[in-house]
């Protein structure tokens, strides 16, 4: 077999992301020269859905011209809520923790179906979705509300009907972050988390929801960059590049024969450590079928070089190499195809992206989510009465690392000015907040009622100090948790708290309106607090 050959082999094993929202001189070599298998688009790529879908459609093209024996998949994280790469023209639906505050599976099933719908209209063929961690740590800084919640049999009810929705709708799934990242106090972006719990413990918790989705017809699973003593001996070896994880947990004990992916390999826990090239080739050898390697070219063709040398030096078996071709190809089978009648073009798809019907179907599950986690007699407030009402609202620049700032919601102050046009809005600085309560408290004398934003509050939050200053004066304290539930832990002397579990408008519309008697909010909550 000669090099080109051996390199075409390996492409097809790479999710490659590249920059821009047209096809550019990069991604077209790694296709024309590698036949690279599958494409991950961020927030960088997208622009409006008629963009979207010219530049999918212009990948597969390349793909035709370079003799592609089936059509690329082409894969995001639209998990919806907090993870959403696409925002522009896209219905806002509801993430995992408002659909598990709603407590009914069905509505999981039809968001998954919608969201499927929209995407395939912009030729995206693989969702990498459903998030099946259960969130069982309040401190967890990059799951939380990407989670359906902290009970094993509910994440995997939801995330069921999710992966079946979006099945329904022609779009491959990925059930993430195997076994579980639902437990951890640290971001694999950042560092490598480590989970102590023993096997036993992880049958019974985190692994429930990947076993039920398993049995249900899962696509393909992504494996988290988390490492698991338990499961795995070797020191600071994350589940990414375990041999126990992929083979003896995945394959032998729980029976998946789809294909496994790997999280992104130049997220730090790997590239900090082993490196994302020679990383590529431990999960490889481990058993992984995908590699991810989402931003820089000069890794991705690096790790093609590195993975050729491997089985060109005996290190990793061209068999094991082939084995994952044809899991990818069976997969491509399913939910490719170049008779596809939305390729190249796509006459009318369009019509689906952000319709009418979805819309109200978003609206519908954002009112059976939205939670009125409090209410000490205050709510709902008589806006004929012309109450005085201050918003402070945080800016939303205060997010986790795996979510976007491309998406300019509009704010709480703008829901809350549906009901009262002229109430005043203050939005607060999070890391200049503690200098700032004196003058806040100062400016709130003139009011009577304050809504208060919250993103993430945490024990010594310059948040609580706010609070406690504004009930010494004597005001009444809504809060509107915009995230993460826990946040009421911290602001239970507030009269009232409502909870959104993300900061999309629709969402934030909801608890406007049952600030004031105009919507109901029938959420439960999904965590314990």
């Amino acid at each position: 077999m000669s090099k080109k050959e051996l390199e075409r082999k390996i492409g097809q094993l790479l999710v490659a992301g590249f920059d821009g929202t047209t096809v550019s001189p990069k991604i077209k070599k790694l296709i024309h020269d590698y036949h690279v298998g599958s494409i991950i688009l961020f927030s960088r790529n997208i622009g409006e859905p008629e963009e979207v879908l010219q530049l999918t459609s212009d990948l597969q093209k390349e793909a035709k011209k370079a003799g592609y024996e089936k059509p690329l998949l082409i894969c995001l994280d639209q998990e919806n809520g907090v993870v959403s790469r696409i925002h522009k023209g896209l219905t806002s639906f509801p993430g995992s923790m408002a659909l598990g505050a709603t407590d009914n599976p069905q509505y999981a099933y039809k968001i998954g179906l919608a969201t499927g719908k929209e995407l395939k209209a912009l030729g995206i063929n693989w969702n990498l979705a459903p998030v099946l961690d259960v969130n069982n740590n309040s401190d967890n800084p990059v799951i939380g509300v990407r989670s359906f919640g902290e009970d094993a049999e509910k994440v995997a009810a939801f995330g069921e009907a999710m992966m079946k929705g979006l099945q329904d709708a022609g779009v491959m799934t990925s059930l993430k972050h195997f076994p579980g990242h639902g437990d951890t106090n640290v971001d694999s972006h950042l560092d490598l988390p480590v989970i102590s719990h023993e096997v036993e413990r992880l049958e019974n918790i985190e692994l429930v929801p990947f076993k039920a989705c398993i049995e249900a017809g899962a696509d393909s699973v992504m494996a988290a960059h988390v490492y698991f003593p338990a499961i795995e001996p070797e020191e600071n070896t994350p589940a990414t590049l375990s041999k126990r994880v992929y083979v003896d947990l995945l394959r032998e004990k729980l029976g998946f024969t789809g294909a496994i992916t790997t999280d992104c390999m130049e997220m730090k826990a790997i590239s900090n450590s082993i490196g994302t090239e020679k990383g590529a080739v431990k999960a490889l050898q481990a058993g992984t079928d995908f590699v991810m390697i989402s931003h820089t070219h000069a890794v991705q063709e690096g790790a093609i070089q590195e993975i050729a040398s491997a089985v060109e030096n005996g290190e990793l078996s061209l068999s094991r190499i082939e084995e994952s071709i044809q899991r990818i190809q069976l997969l491509k089978e399913k939910y490719t195809s170049w008779g596809d009648p939305r390729f190249p073009e796509a006459k009318g798809a369009l019509q689906v992206v952000g319709s009418q019907k979805h819309h109200q179907l978003a609206q519908t599950v954002y009112r059976e989510s939205v939670t009125i986690v409090h209410n000490h007699q205050l709510l709902p407030l008589n806006k004929e009465k012309q109450p005085k009402i201050f918003v402070l609202e945080p800016l939303q620049g205060a997010r986790m690392q795996v979510e976007d700032n491309k998406g300019n919601h509009k704010s709480l102050g703008s829901a809350v000015r549906e009901y009262i046009p002229d109430a005043p809005v203050e939005v607060y600085d999070l890391n200049k907040l503690e200098k700032a309560v004196e003058g806040i408290t100062a400016r709130a004398t003139n009011y009577d009622y304050i809504i208060l934003g919250t993103l993430t509050v945490t024990e010594h939050s310059p948040v609580i100090t706010l609070v406690n200053q504004l009930l010494k004066e004597n005001k009444k304290i809504i809060g509107v948790g915009m995230r993460n539930p826990y946040d009421f832990h911290f602001l239970q002397k507030a009269q009232a708290f409502i909870n959104t579990y993300e900061f999309s408008y629709p969402a934030l519309q909801i608890a406007a309106g049952a600030i004031f008697g105009e919507e109901e909010a029938k959420g439960t909550l999904p965590v314990n607090i």
